[in-house]
């Protein structure tokens, strides 16, 4: 438990005082947002708010990670180093894609399909490896199996897993991404979902089936305390950034940011064997997400559209709604997501 809250600790301070720094640096350099002319009236006042912000995240959740383990003399596991090494991943992806944006000053950075080949890459990479590495009681980081609660159904072979796992990344990845879109609104739900998997990966490690007493729904998890440590990370970091990414935003975590957010979830569900279960527990992402795939697919099949604007969120901008009461309604709409995926979580407890 020390090592989480010194964890969360680190990368929150880190996070929250860095983040001015990243600012005036970034804006020295002329690292600014650049705005689509197709997009909301309101947003083009933020155009130069600088951007790329997502690196203060990913460097405050990683030193906070390792300060928290130096501190407590506690060694960093296989599983946490991965979701820390997946989030990195991505987030370097985002980094490209941003960079590319801002030195070529056009809304467009990576191309589609390298893009997608970079998360595709990192994604394989992680679901190679977490089918590796046994602990002393002979755990890997994950099983090829697909996860609600727990791992279900039988064993799949090494491809299929593997495919599964990247298609999963890719969701949580671009679903962060394409709800960052206003000011808050990414990083306020990514600390909800963050903090969930806190609780899941501690109730684990609380009910694990090696460690402690027999039990009728214990957890075969490898190292759940460590997940819980890059849980509280990534929500240090993700808070910190938050105070100074809350309306008006004075900082944006760009591509860097919202990937490699949606990494960290994705591996954290991947290691909790909790996969199909961040549909629930992230249902914003996702359904932002859905959003886009009505209106794309409705317009190519009627050329006629069913949002004024994807995503969502855009939508109601575009009939009128303020920005921080989008925000604020869509971290509700995240909390009850959250509330239902927790409660299906720890439904099995019930006596019965």
């Amino acid at each position: 438990m020390k090592t989480i809250l010194l964890a969360a600790s680190i990368s929150l301070l880190l996070s929250l005082f860095g983040t001015p720094l990243a600012i005036r640096l970034l804006r020295r350099r002329g690292y600014g947002q650049l705005i689509r002319d197709d997009g909301p009236e309101a947003h083009h006042t933020k155009r130069g708010t600088p951007t790329m912000g997502g690196i203060v995240i990913v460097i405050a959740s990683v030193l906070g990670y390792f300060a928290g383990h130096i501190l407590t003399d506690d060694p960093p596991s296989p599983s946490g180093l991965l979701v820390l090494g997946l989030m990195a991943g991505l987030g370097l992806v985002g980094f490209l894609d941003d960079f590319i944006k801002i030195y070529k000053q056009r809304s467009l950075g990576l191309r589609s399909g390298a893009k997608l080949t970079g998360q595709v890459v990192v994604g394989a990479l992680f679901a190679v490896l977490v089918l590796h590495f046994p602990d002393r009681y002979d755990l890997t980081p994950a099983d090829a199996r697909i996860s609600l609660l727990r791992d279900v159904g039988p064993a799949l072979a090494v491809l299929p897993f593997v495919i599964w796992i990247v298609l999963l990344i890719a969701a949580a990845a671009n679903g962060v991404n394409l709800t960052d879109g206003l000011d808050g609104l990414a990083a306020g739900s990514a600390v909800l979902v963050l903090a969930s998997y806190v609780l899941i990966a501690n109730w684990q490690l609380r009910n694990d089936c090696i460690s402690g007493p027999i039990i009728q729904h214990c957890y075969s998890i490898a190292s759940p305390l460590d997940l819980a440590v890059v849980a509280a990370a990534a929500l240090g970091g993700c808070l910190g950034f938050l105070w100074w990414n809350a309306p008006p935003a004075r900082i944006f975590m760009g591509d860097t940011g919202s990937l490699a957010i949606g990494g960290v979830l994705a591996g954290l569900a991947v290691t909790t064997k909790t996969a199909l279960l961040l549909i629930i527990l992230g249902g914003l992402f996702w359904i932002i997400t859905a959003s886009v795939i009505i209106q794309v697919g409705f317009f190519k099949m009627t050329r006629r559209r069913v949002f004024r604007m994807a995503p969502l969120q855009h939508h109601f901008e575009l009939i009128g709604w303020a920005e921080t009461t989008i925000v604020i309604r869509f971290w509700l709409i995240a909390g009850l997501c959250i509330a239902l995926g927790l409660g299906i979580f720890y439904v099995e407890w019930l006596p019965t």
